[in-house]
């Protein structure tokens, strides 16, 4: 018998039902099974904890005390903002590009699902079928990568059907655990732009150098557009790709009624116009501060259970944004000088010398070898000599520092080292002696270039900047700034028995009587040693140590001349004991750290301690103005007149052997500042006083500092004369007139205005 047409109907409803019904039951056990990682088949999901608390990877940010963003420490460079912040136009080009059912759906689009196999027929998909909330549960817990693999992950074609699932399950908590603006704001704050701009925050300050509210419609429609592909369609590397994509979106936006036809027409026959700039370490206010800061944030981090580089922390710093401007330009401008003089005097011959003034062979040679790339090029070649040879002589195409700007050149690596060789380096440091607060910090001169840091990572003999330290022994043993001691050779036996009989700067002993605060002042050799041969290397150690020198200090005679290495960062904070009343504060630059939601995690306060007696500080201080106020003193023509700093400053230069190194030391009731200027290399430097001396090579970086200050009255810093103790002193400090006759160190005639050679490039060295 023949069944009805109505039963066949019938049984094939069934049939199909009963396969809609299977299926339906199979894909909810499916779903359910890959909730709860069945047999380990799926791999796990993020726990609830972590799908109501979800984790992205935000940059801690670095601000200076007057609320200045100096820098980021990152590895996805991402600022949050707030909802309020994004512009209505913004949100309007991702829905209407991204998720035009947005606020329909519950995580998962199935409209946009199924017909996803039309869209791709024909062409006509401009979307992918994900949601925004499952983009979102893609960037979050990085299901692409981070999520667990269970057993049937690796079998082809399996992985990707589970990837979606557990997108899919994510999304739908997502928007059960967080409102529609919640979502969108959190997709906004995550995504990646490309450039290294992940988060719509630093996306405007990267392409636009703009807040994101102060985006225009066409800029927020090529930031969503970039996010089809960061990449392909780049604004910068593809322009008229992303353009196209720009209009792309705006066309979306007049389908939906986001924007009428004016505006669109307004919009979409505008030019890109970029203000493009990625955020990177070695750009901004005080790199070479941020960085040695890192390293002691990166320890702190890891004590208090913090990720620097991922957690958004606020670090709020003592750094002043406006002297730190001051400093760096100065630096800028007298290294620049600086160098093309360097260049000149060196022309056609090489820096690098020994004590005898001779070429030290074999110099690059050596150097060369403490190098990463020589140190790949051996592991690489096994140490086979004439394969690294012939890397490190071939020319290649590479980008240089000049003080005119970067040179798109070819050169070997050899080529680079004799190059880069011939530059001098600085380092500059301001603080405020009565708290401790790092204003200012210019550890070097370029920092994409030149990563060293003469502030606190390099030590450098500090020449006669030392002396102080000797003099403060002095005091404190019963000396009077007024004690007359006679310039003539003095003899000290080391403990190896060999005699140390030091002489003046020019080889001149005057034979005549000194007061000690003359002495320091004309920066007298003769007269620190007898200081030191009735004090005992010891006793200056012990000084030294009080007053925050932290690096190894050789208890030698010769210390007195500042034999032994110390950190710039040391002798400001030593320096800024004197002003304040004879208590060390060891530099501070941190005030404060908060973590992403603003709570304070820890605030910081100075370590001091009581090195001197408050007497011996102003007496110190007093010996110190000597310098600048005796005519002859080792910054009285510099300060008083080529810059103009009339008010009370204390000042101490340093030079050492050869013009190696060349430091001053200034203070004033405010602010205790130093400067260290030389070559990489001891054997890199000057070949004369006439610019390698401190009063020539570092304390113009003082000055060009001090009057910027000055005239900057929103830092408001003192010109007043230094405090007077509280109480009378026990020695008398009036020793009478001075008349320098003789040409010491340093001297007036020596302290003649630089010519700077013109004509002199960096090429001709």
């Amino acid at each position: 018998m023949f069944s009805s047409p109505n039963s066949t109907f019938r049984k094939i409803i069934s049939a199909l039902w009963l396969c809609f019904a299977g299926g339906f039951i199979f894909f909810v056990l499916y779903v359910f099974a890959v909730s709860i990682n069945f047999l380990n088949l799926f791999g796990d999901l993020p726990d609830l904890k972590a799908l109501e608390n979800p984790k992205s990877e935000l940059a801690s940010e670095v601000y200076s005390e007057d609320g200045v963003l100096l820098g980021k420490y990152f590895r996805e460079n991402r600022s949050p903002v707030t909802y309020e912040q994004l512009p209505k136009h913004l949100v309007d080009a991702l829905v209407a590009t991204e998720d035009i059912r947005f606020e329909e759906h519950s995580g998962i689009d199935f409209k946009g699902t199924l017909a996803v196999p039309y869209y791709q027929l024909t062409g006509k998909q401009d979307r992918g079928s994900s949601t925004l909330t499952q983009q979102l549960a893609r960037n979050l817990f990085r299901t692409r990568s981070d999520l667990n693999d269970g057993l049937l992950s690796s079998v082809p074609g399996l992985r990707m059907l589970i990837i979606k699932t557990k997108e899919w399950i994510m999304a739908i908590k997502l928007e059960r655990s967080y409102t529609k603006k919640e979502i969108l704001l959190m997709y906004l704050n995550t995504v990646d732009f490309g450039s290294n701009a992940y988060g719509v925050k630093v996306a405007a300050k990267t392409f636009f150098n703009k807040e994101p509210e102060q985006l225009t419609l066409e800029e927020s429609a090529t930031l969503v557009g970039v996010l089809k592909g960061p990449s392909f369609y780049s604004p910068v590397s593809q322009p008229e790709r992303s353009k196209a994509r720009r209009n792309t979106v705006l066309d979306q936006m007049l389908k939906y009624n986001y924007i009428d036809q004016p505006a669109y027409q307004a919009s979409v026959s505008k030019p890109m116009k970029l203000d493009f700039n990625v955020e990177n370490q070695n750009k901004g206010l005080a790199p070479y501060f941020r960085t040695e800061m890192g390293k002691f944030l990166t320890k702190w981090a890891k004590e208090n259970g913090y990720d620097l580089y991922s957690d958004g922390l606020r670090i709020y710093t003592t750094i002043n944004s406006r002297m730190q401007k001051h400093a760096e330009d100065a630096v800028e401008d007298h290294m620049k000088a600086m160098q093309k003089i360097f260049f000149q005097q060196w022309k056609g011959k090489n820096p690098w010398i020994d004590e005898n003034g001779k070429e030290i062979k074999n110099f690059l040679a050596t150097q060369i070898k403490r190098t990463a790339r020589y140190q790949s090029l051996n592991e690489q070649y096994d140490g086979n000599e004439d394969s690294i040879k012939y890397h490190l002589t071939k020319k290649i195409p590479m980008r240089i520092f000049s003080w005119k700007g970067e040179i798109d050149t070819v050169m070997s690596p050899m080529d680079s080292l004799r190059y880069y060789k011939h530059f001098l380096h600085a380092g500059f440091m301001a603080m405020n002696p009565l708290n401790g607060h790092v204003k200012a910090w210019v550890g070097g001169t370029n920092y994409k270039y030149f990563k060293y840091d003469h502030v606190q990572q390099g030590a450098r003999q500090p020449g006669s900047t030392f002396k102080p330290f000797v003099y403060t022994a002095a005091i404190e043993a019963g000396y009077s700034p007024c004690y007359e001691v006679v310039d003539a050779p003095v003899t000290i036996i080391n403990e190896d028995g060999v005699p140390w009989t030091p002489k003046n700067s020019e080889g001149v002993y005057t034979g005549r009587r000194y007061t000690l605060r003359e002495a320091l002042a004309l920066s007298v050799n003769t007269i620190t040693t007898f200081l030191m041969k009735k004090l005992g290397p010891e006793a200056v150690v012990t000084t030294a140590r009080r007053l925050g020198i932290t690096t190894p200090l050789e208890a030698v005679p010769s210390l007195a001349l500042g034999s032994s290495d110390v950190t710039l960062f040391d002798m400001v904070g030593a320096y800024g004991t004197y002003v304040n009343k004879g208590v060390w504060t060891q530099p501070q630059y941190i005030l404060r750290i908060e973590d992403k939601a603003g709570t304070v995690v820890q605030e910081f306060a100075p370590k001091t301690v009581e090195a001197l007696s408050e007497e011996t500080a102003y007496l110190m201080v007093h010996m110190l103005q000597g310098s600048a106020d005796t005519r002859g003193g080792t910054a009285y023509y510099g300060l008083r007149f080529r810059n103009n700093l009339k008010n009370e400053i204390g000042a101490k230069t340093g030079t050492t052997s050869n013009y190696s190194d060349a430091w001053f030391m200034g203070i004033t009731p405010d602010l205790a500042a130093g400067v260290w200027v030389g070559g990489e290399d001891r054997s890199i430097h000057f070949r004369s006083a006439a610019y390698g001396q401190g009063n020539k090579l570092a304390m113009p970086i003082y000055g060009a500092f001090m009057r910027k200050v000055y005239a900057d009255k929103a830092l408001n810093v003192s010109k007043a004369p230094f405090p007077k103790p509280t109480t009378p002193l026990s020695t008398n400090i009036n020793c009478g007139a001075y008349n320098t006759t003789p040409a010491l160190p340093d001297s007036v005639k020596q302290d003649q205005v630089l010519t700077v050679p013109q004509n002199v490039t960096e090429e001709e060295f």
